[in-house]
């Protein structure tokens, strides 16, 4: 979401006339785009802006903005109070402050800077910055902002306020926009995607948002994330197994597999119904691969509980898990009414202990690869490589002198690790 966010407030200053550059140093404009879901990134956004102060002291002409999590849904006066050289605070995936504030210092009317608030918005009429032109092959387009789950854990819906549908018109408009631009492939973002449109009478769900989508001419590939247990409902499912666009991956947590945790946590299904999900996915979308999230030390985790949810993984066998160490975050529930009773050098343990499986998890299904070929659609080189991704997700790898970018071609697999395939270009 804020990769999302950040190109859209890139495509409005370059419609000012700003330019990138490459160091903080040379700009006119510095952008801080922040994110709190974990304890770890809010310090590091604190630390970054924290070092911006002297360079603001040595050129005060310089204008700094902080956007995202950090502001939350309205800036508060202790952040105007603890960062007096912050210029502009924006709310998450609004850049509209920081226009107006621009088009201000260039003596503009308000009529102008209420027409440039706008042009900044999530309108739909969405110009990819200059240096990604021609070669961004997957970008990312939020269909929904917000969320209203509220897992205990969760700092999201103060932050990022409630759930909010964004128009069919507008996404449609921005998906023909980034593929008339060179995009391939887009993922559909929100923080419960599979809520599309329940909190708009008459918008589609996001079945049938994906459906008006799979017609767009040009555009190959189609995903979207994160979903939820709850919310991740047959139709999608049966969408996903019926659009050849659509690609056969999901990314749907579990957070924990002790019934007592994820009561704990929120989040309104058990295991067995978790399982049973998983079961329905993999008959319906055959070869479906699926992400997972997981929150090892959640307060009151017993390692009982804990063996629990690695039998879970164990027995399920998903494709992807996306670790993390429980944090307290404060202004939710867990950290208001819970104690973090599990110590860090715990969480650690059982942070490795699930790693590990998964890495053996992960080579498994890799190997079944070997020797086979597969279907990539290439983004970029890196490290000497080209890298892309095959329909479920797979990060593939391949050297090759030719300028693979946006194309997508068969890959015969020679080499299957933990965490990504390595092959070569079979067909072109």
């Amino acid at each position: 979401m804020n990769v999302a966010d950040s190109r859209r407030v890139a495509s409005a200053l370059e419609h000012l006339d700003y330019q990138p550059v490459a160091k903080a140093e040379e700009a006119d404009v510095i952008v801080l785009n922040t994110c709190m879901v974990r304890k770890s990134a809010e310090d590091k956004a604190i630390g970054r802006l924290t070092s911006l102060k002297a360079l603001k002291k040595r050129k005060p002409s310089l204008v700094i903005n902080v956007m995202g999590c950090l502001v939350g849904v309205k800036p508060s006066k202790k952040l105007y109070e603890r960062f007096p050289f912050v210029d502009v605070f924006s709310s998450p995936s609004d850049p509209r402050p920081l226009i107006a504030h621009l088009y201000a210092q260039m003596g503009k009317d308000v009529e102008e800077i209420e027409t440039a608030g706008r042009f900044a918005w999530l309108d739909g009429d969405i110009a990819l910055p200059i240096e990604e032109q021609g070669q961004l092959v997957s970008a990312m387009l939020p269909v929904m902002d917000g969320c209203s789950h509220a897992c205990t854990y969760c700092i999201i819906p103060s932050k990022r306020g409630r759930e909010e549908s964004r128009s069919p018109g507008e996404i449609m408009a921005e998906a023909r926009a980034l593929t008339e631009q060179g995009v391939r492939e887009i993922t559909l973002l929100g923080q419960i995607v599979d809520r599309y449109g329940l909190d708009k009478p008459g918008y589609p769900r996001l079945d049938g948002l994906i459906r008006q989508l799979h017609a767009i001419e040009g555009l190959q590939r189609i995903r979207f994330l994160t979903s939820h247990p709850n919310w991740l409902h047959d139709d999608l499912l049966k969408t996903v197994a019926e659009s050849p666009k659509v690609m056969p991956h999901v990314e749907v947590p579990v957070q924990a597999g002790d019934d007592g945790v994820l009561a704990a946590m929120r989040r309104g299904y058990t295991a067995d119904e978790y399982r049973a999900l998983i079961a329905r996915a993999r008959e319906i979308i055959p070869g479906v691969s699926i992400g997972n999230d997981i929150i090892v030390g959640f307060p009151g985790e017993t390692e009982e509980q804990f063996e629990k949810t690695v039998d879970l993984i164990r027995e399920l066998r998903l494709d992807v898990m996306h670790l993390a160490r429980y944090s307290p975050r404060a202004g939710t529930v867990s950290a208001t009414r819970l104690a973090d009773d599990v110590s860090e050098e715990e969480k650690w343990r059982r942070f490795r202990v699930l790693e590990e499986l998964q890495e053996e998890i992960s080579l498994e299904i890799h190997q079944a690869y070997q020797d086979t070929t597969t279907e990539v659609l290439f983004e970029e080189r890196h490290r000497g490589r080209w890298k892309g991704r095959n329909p479920n997700n797979k990060l593939v790898f391949v050297e090759s002198n030719e300028d693979l970018r946006g194309q997508l071609l068969s890959v015969k697999i020679e080499i299957a690790g933990a965490w990504s395939l390595i092959g070569r270009v079979a067909t072109k």
